[in-house]
């Protein structure tokens, strides 16, 4: 008698907080399959099956254990991105090392990285080398020796010896921090594939209630309902989708591509248009400068200055490779003021005095109030017709000072990986850029996009990406601020790795962050999210159908509740068992 009655106390626990749990559920306007495991209860409670109704009690909280735990396992490689972020680091301050809050360092920083310490904030190596273990943000597991003056991204770990880092950006721009956001924004969201398992709990539960209910009316016997609900509860739908999503983006973060929420790995399975923009992207998105034109009077070493001076208050990958260039010849770079950015044409400003326009040839031209020189004109004329490449002009107080050509290859992955989206499904792919024509159709050249759209602002990246969107799904691969409107504008957008910092508004708009410059983890990502959709399908699949089953067997009198709840456990590990294959 006292173990009926604290059977049925325990059960009556579990059944109001599961009640209150639904009743709020449906305030949000969210309708789940709880409400199953909720009846199972009420219906032992009813009938006096105690012990069935405690065995459900426990199924189902030991279900919803056994869920988080799969999760958990599933988003360890998500969880380990996090818990390496560093809390503090080594200043320089007046000769002596002080340790100091991450959230205190400042661009100009001089900082101190012992071996094993995870690097605080993006930055440049001071020491002669630097020996990095990059594998916790790229996948590759070799470590990459970086020399004086290299660049290197927060989050990698020091696997040499100590060296000093200059700071270039605050600790809350770096590289780092912005995955860190990512991350909790992909772990904080839902998946539309969880959220279409809970429309078809609806199907689910009336197909339970129909089975239940022709038992009860047929044998006349309820302890049959309460077996046909018991196999029911909890179901693979609630289950498998979330463990094998998760999974997925778990696996993609091990290859180096941030997958901000379920939602954009689902669709990479139904990808059929790709836009692809192309500094930075389809270029390797590290143009080098090789030559400067500068007027009459004028040193070249000085129009590549200013040019830098201004650069430094943008984040555009060929602002960066200005500024690169500068440092390399031990200029001095003075600060910029008033500036003005154009996202995807050009900045203007004031540098020593003097009002400066860097940025396209047509942006520049229109900020002139001095015939142009010829000079300059002829030799952009040249350079524009050297495919892979791109050209800057410099004006200073209304005037042309100058063009420089930086040259930008197109990687050695694209190819492959442009036949790789035709493999995979993809029927139309569109350069996008706001390159000249024929700059652009030079570098589409044979790599077999279906259209080229050179001259483009960010807002005709982003009206293209609408008038696609009748064929089918739209994916945008793109790497800068001009980037944004159109990868918010797709259905999936793709952020290249220099989104993720500072003037990360392309990681901010985009579903999907590649971390490491290799456009050809793409391809992987989209593998994996195929792979892991499949067993979420199939998991659903055999999970409901053996459920069905069971419930008809109990229909029939050949299960007991007792033993329907231990075959529903079973049916229960095994999906989740087969749901984390997606990991492999």
């Amino acid at each position: 008698m006292l173990a009926q009655r604290l059977w049925a106390g325990a059960t009556a626990l579990v059944l109001a907080l599961l009640v209150f749990h639904i009743l709020s559920s449906l305030k949000r306007g969210e309708f789940g399959l709880d409400l199953i495991a909720a009846l199972a209860m009420g219906t032992a409670l009813l009938f006096g099956e105690n012990l069935a109704g405690a065995i459900v009690a426990l199924m189902f909280t030991g279900g919803e254990a056994l869920e988080a735990f799969a999760q958990r396992r599933a988003a360890r490689e998500m969880s380990a991105l996090l818990s390496r972020l560093p809390r503090s680091a080594a200043r320089y301050e007046e000769g002596r090392l002080t340790e100091v809050p991450l959230e205190a360092l400042r661009p100009g920083d001089r900082l101190l990285v012992r071996r094993g310490e995870v690097v605080p904030v993006d930055g440049t190596v001071e020491s002669p080398q630097a020996i990095l273990d990059q594998s916790a943000l790229t996948g590759e597991p070799l470590p990459v020796r970086h020399a004086r003056g290299a660049p290197i991204m927060s989050g990698s770990t020091n696997a040499g010896d100590a060296f000093d880092l200059l700071a270039r950006q605050a600790a809350a721009n770096s590289t780092y921090a912005g995955i860190v956001r990512l991350v909790e924004t992909a772990q904080r969201s839902r998946a539309p594939m969880v959220r279409l398992a809970d429309r078809y709990a609806l199907g689910f539960l009336a197909l339970t209630l129909a089975i239940a209910g022709a038992a009860w009316a047929f044998s006349g016997d309820p302890v049959r309902l309460l077996a046909v609900l018991v196999i029911a509860t909890p179901c693979p739908l609630i289950l498998a989708v979330p463990v094998a999503i998760i999974s997925g983006i778990s696996r993609c973060a091990g290859r180096g591509v941030l997958v901000k929420e379920g939602g954009a790995l689902e669709r990479l399975a139904a990808l059929r248009t790709v836009l692809i923009d192309k500094t930075g992207t389809l270029t390797g998105g590290r143009p080098r400068l090789v030559a400067i034109a500068a007027r009459e009077g004028l040193a070249p070493e000085e129009v590549l200055r200013i040019a830098a001076a201004l650069d430094q208050a943008s984040a555009h990958v060929v602002a960066g490779a200005l500024v690169e260039a500068a440092g390399e010849r031990d200029l001095t770079l003075p600060s910029p003021h008033q500036v003005s950015e154009e996202p995807g044409a050009g900045l203007t400003g004031r540098v020593d005095g003097r009002d400066v326009a860097v940025g396209g040839w047509d942006f520049v031209i229109a900020q002139l109030t001095a015939a142009i020189d010829t000079d300059i004109a002829a030799a952009r004329a040249e350079w524009t017709a050297r495919p892979g490449t791109v050209v800057v002009a410099v004006a200073i107080d209304g005037a042309l000072a100058g063009a420089l050509l930086l040259a930008d290859a197109v990687r050695e992955e694209a190819q492959a990986v442009i036949g790789a989206l035709r493999e995979l499904g993809v029927t139309r792919l569109i350069l996008a850029t706001g390159d000249e024509t024929a700059r652009a159709e030079a570098i589409a050249a044979g790599l077999g996009f279906d259209a080229v759209l050179s001259n483009m602002t960010p807002q005709d990246k982003a009206a293209a990406v609408a008038a696609e969107h009748p064929n089918g799904p739209v994916m945008m691969i793109g790497d800068g601020v001009n980037d944004a409107p159109a990868l918010a504008a797709a259905d999936i957008g793709v952020a290249m790795g220099g989104g993720v910092s500072a003037g990360g508004a392309s990681s901010e708009a985009a579903g999907i962050v590649i971390l490491v410059d290799r456009l050809d983890r793409l391809i992987d990502a989209m593998r994996i999210a195929r792979r892991s959709r499949a067993i979420a399908l199939q998991s659903v699949v055999a999970g409901i159908g053996l459920s069905t089953l069971g419930m008809i067997a109990a229909a029939f009198g050949l299960l007991a509740p007792v033993e329907g709840a231990l075959l529903q456990e079973a049916i229960d590990v095994a999906v989740i068992l087969n749901a984390l294959r997606a990991l492999r």
